[in-house]
């Protein structure tokens, strides 16, 4: 027998959104552990709000939104606004009711900057880490390093000369501007949206774009972020980051490092070795002899090195074509690291949850 089309709307629903789920959906394990780090949290959430007022969003509901945007790739808050308003499992993963009105989008960003003033994204990292950690997830003797460009939030016509005063407001709203066969550098241009860009070209023949250096330092066993950091980007600032995440590794223990070609410096060896680690960067012999010998490469541990370390690009990877990466939606070096870190803490949510998925099956 054929059924009804009938299109009357009931006026009320005894399912919750919890029965809604499927029980063995992927959100269920990143919800546990989330709920589990934003328990932890709850004392740092504490010092960044007034005791009185009037209620804002709550932080806990504000990363698990957070958190969505970076899984489902959702280009804007007002988008994930609207996705909120209808999708059933958004509304169970952040914690709203079926008729709890959704916030605002400019009122959701405002309270997102709360949360840049706490550096509470350095501090959801540490505690994702720290999950990997009791699972025995990580490696404590082999990472590797890497940097990626992060394109702005801004045009090439931005780049101007320093100095120069800013267009009328009454002229177009995109003018034509013509500056090929002008020699334009960072030292002495900038750009007028975003200060904090610079002119980068990550690899040889490849165009040069407004951006920052994304860093991370993966653990070889699984591959999981260990450190992530934004620097501007510079020709040192690979490296200097490299330096400064592998020696924010607890432990006196000897390590390895492994690296591409950037890395394979006379500077860069030094500084590895004088921290007690041992440099597994790939030679680079193009016209010029490498900061290493056979004295590292005779080893096996080194060729491991060297296919483990290409893992790296995975997380570049989901980064950029999941977690909104490749072009920054936001302005300035702290709130890019800030964005930056949280979504590699996204990243090993969903790696946790995967390699637990697997040791379970």
């Amino acid at each position: 027998m054929r059924g009804d089309d009938r299109q009357q709307s009931s006026m009320f629903s005894y399912v919750a959104p919890e029965a809604r789920v499927p029980k063995d959906h992927p959100l269920r394990a990143i919800r546990s552990m989330t709920d589990q780090v934003l328990r932890e949290l709850s004392p740092q959430f504490g010092k960044i709000y007034a005791p009185v007022g009037r209620p804002s969003i709550p932080p806990e509901q504000l990363l698990r939104a957070l958190l969505l945007q970076a899984l489902y790739t959702v280009r804007s808050e007002r988008l994930l606004m609207e996705e909120l308003s209808y999708n059933l499992l958004f509304r169970w993963f952040v914690g709203l009711n079926m008729d709890e009105p959704v916030w605002d989008a400019t009122v959701f960003s405002k309270n997102r900057e709360r949360l840049l003033d706490g550096d509470i994204a350095q501090a959801f990292f540490d505690r994702v880490r720290k999950l990997a950690a009791a699972s025995q997830l990580l490696s404590d003797e082999h990472f590797t390093v890497d940097g990626t460009l992060i394109e702005a939030w801004a045009g090439q016509k931005s780049f101007k000369k320093k100095g120069t005063p800013p267009s009328s407001p009454g002229g177009s709203g995109n003018p034509t501007v013509d500056f090929h066969g002008e020699k334009r550098t960072n030292a002495t241009h900038a750009s007028t949206t975003d200060p904090d860009a610079r002119l980068y070209r990550k690899t040889r023949g490849s165009e040069t774009k407004l951006g920052y250096l994304g860093h991370v330092l993966m653990e070889n066993r699984n591959g999981l972020v260990m450190e992530a950091e934004v620097t501007i980007a510079s020709g040192y600032a690979e490296r200097d980051a490299a330096v400064s995440m592998i020696d924010a590794i607890p432990g006196e223990n000897r390590i390895t490092l492994g690296g591409d070609k950037a890395y394979d410096t006379r500077d860069f060896v030094a500084d590895l070795r004088h921290l007690n680690v041992t440099p597994h960067v790939a030679q680079n012999t193009s016209k010029r002899s490498s900061a290493i010998d056979s004295r590292t490469t005779r080893h096996a541990g080194y060729a491991e090195s060297q296919k483990k370390r290409k893992r790296v690009e995975e997380i570049f990877g989901w980064l950029k074509t999941v977690g909104l990466m490749r072009k920054t939606r936001h302005r300035g070096v702290r709130r890019v690291k800030w964005v930056f870190t949280f979504a590699a803490a996204v990243y090993n949510l969903v790696r946790i949850r995967n390699l637990t998925a697997e040791a379970t099956a």
